[in-house]
């Protein structure tokens, strides 16, 4: 029953994406894009819902947009809604009654009216000053009653509207973590490395031309897994693992100590600037799963190694 019910929503998505009128959404996007004063969302239940959950995404993402209550315009909440504003009406049917009694007034306050409908001669598609249609084949509802394909179009549709307008004004990762200070989101969009790394002090630091025996203690005392290789500029040169220590030691035994570190290094190992996201850091950890990275060198903006980060350390920050 569930791979039947599965394989007749893709059908119906389907229908919706091999209908959906790009043209007429662009131009809706550039009316929004010259709207001077606010953007409003209505509707009533399930697209009521819908239509809350699309202005959230608009907010966080650079839009300013509110949700109005059809219940509480007719009751007030209209005074909110000026000449310059755009008002944007979801509703399957487009004959949604509450919607048909709000629409007048709306209009007399001067604003534009857009309805968003699956229903392009409903009366309510007729009454605004543009019409959008959502392509909804069929509800998945086997009585073809409750909203499920609708809503689902609809959301489809409002986070394609959000994003789009992200883009178009160019709203940035920063601007992104000033709207999103709390949870998972606000971790990996705000912490940069340079809040969890080990600074320069605490990280082991060699030369390329340096023997093994002589920095050993300090690869052992500071415990981090590694030794970074630098040259005579400060600048990140390579790497050396406790993975690398064990594989010498097998192949070459105790000779090794002798051994300089330019020549038991990895050469050219991945780096992160210390300005970067921590976020940004882990994924280039988890990047190639053949060669798992836990530990990786931070830089500067002038490429001097500063220290390193850990993935132990990005892990228990939460991201």
């Amino acid at each position: 029953m569930l791979q039947k019910l599965l394989s007749q929503q893709k059908q119906h998505l389907d229908h919706y994406f091999a209908h959906f009128n790009f043209g007429d959404c662009d131009t809706l996007l550039q009316e929004i894009l010259a709207c001077r004063g606010m953007l409003f969302f209505t509707g009533v239940g399930k697209s009521g819902y819908i239509a809350q959950k699309i202005v959230a995404t608009l907010q966080s993402t650079g839009t300013k947009a509110f949700f109005l209550s059809p219940m509480d315009a007719l009751h007030g909440d209209l005074g909110m809604v000026s000449s310059q504003d755009l008002v944007l009406v979801l509703s399957k049917s487009g004959e949604t009654e509450e919607l048909l009694q709000l629409l007048p007034f709306i209009r007399n306050k001067g604003a534009n009216v857009v309805a968003i409908t699956s229903n392009e001669t409903s009366r309510l598609s007729q009454a605004a000053d543009r019409a959008f249609l959502l392509p909804c084949e069929k509800e998945l509802c086997p009585f073809n009653l409750a909203p499920t394909t609708s809503t689902a179009v609809q959301l489809l549709f409002g986070d394609l509207l959000a994003i789009a307008l992200m883009e178009k004004r160019g709203f940035s990762m920063d601007q992104f973590a000033e709207n999103h200070p709390g949870g998972r989101i606000g971790r990996r969009s705000s912490i940069r490395v340079r809040d969890l790394m080990l600074d320069k002090e605490r990280t082991p630091i060699c030369f390329s031309h340096e023997r093994l025996e002589d920095v050993l203690i300090d690869f052992s005392n500071k415990r981090c897994g590694c030794l970074i290789v630098i040259d005579e500029k400060k600048q990140l040169h390579g790497i050396f693992t406790d993975g690398d220590l064990r594989r010498a030691l097998q192949a070459k035994g105790e000779r090794i100590l002798k051994e300089k570190m330019g020549q038991l290094m990895t050469g050219s190992p991945k780096s992160i600037e210390m300005d970067a996201l921590a976020w940004e850091a882990l994924k280039l950890m988890e990047s190639d799963q053949q060669r798992p990275v836990s530990v990786l060198p931070v830089l500067s903006s002038q490429k001097e190694v500063v220290g390193i980060v850990k993935m132990h350390d990005l892990i228990q920050a939460g991201l």
